[in-house]
């Protein structure tokens, strides 16, 4: 059980470094919204909005 506990939480920190990850990429220009995995996106959408960077979300 403790296992399962420690791979939950870190897989969710590794996802949410991805997610900031893809928002730098999409911000300078290396990516688009659209190549952002569907389990990342609306991590993705939420960095870029508190970023204030609504601009690069085009679906």
């Amino acid at each position: 059980m403790l296992r399962r506990l420690f791979i939950l939480l870190f897989c969710r920190k590794e996802a949410e470094d991805v997610a900031v990850i893809y928002a730098t990429l999409i911000i300078k220009g290396k990516k688009s919204f659209n190549q952002v995995p569907e389990k990342l996106q609306e991590q993705v959408r939420q960095i870029l909005t508190d970023l204030e960077c609504e601009a690069f979300i085009k679906e």
